[in-house]
């Protein structure tokens, strides 16, 4: 079971609530909620490994990547502003440990569709 350690906030931007989930999602290998959450046409830039384009390409990264379920998920940060985000943590798996920085463009600021994703990606030594 991946727990799960979130840093305290005013918890009253309803994008803040959908991006804890999204990464718990991640986290855990919950493909079907990850495909459902994004645009047809996403773009997904994971800086020094790969450039995905399009819901298919998205798909099959996605369950190349599920069964990587992480032990924690610590969200230290999120920020967001109209259809903009960003969230800032760790994710410590069996031997490694990754600092992560993901942002986030939605298709507008009221919804929960990801339209684009830049990673960053960086294994720690702690």
């Amino acid at each position: 079971m991946t727990k799960i350690t979130i840093t305290p906030d005013c918890g009253n931007a309803p994008k803040k609530g959908f991006l804890k989930d999204f990464n718990i999602a991640f986290a855990k290998g919950d493909v079907d909620f990850i495909i459902e959450h994004v645009s047809d046409d996403i773009r997904w830039e994971i800086y020094g490994d790969q450039s995905i384009q399009g819901k298919e390409q998205f798909s099959k990264a996605i369950n190349a990547m599920k069964n990587y379920v992480a032990d924690e998920v610590i969200i230290h940060t999120i920020i967001t502003h109209g259809k903009e985000a960003s969230l800032q943590g760790e994710m410590k798996m069996t031997d490694k440990t990754y600092a992560f920085c993901d942002v986030y463009h939605f298709a507008s600021a009221g919804s929960s569709i990801i339209k684009e994703m830049h990673s960053y990606v960086i294994e720690t030594t702690q």
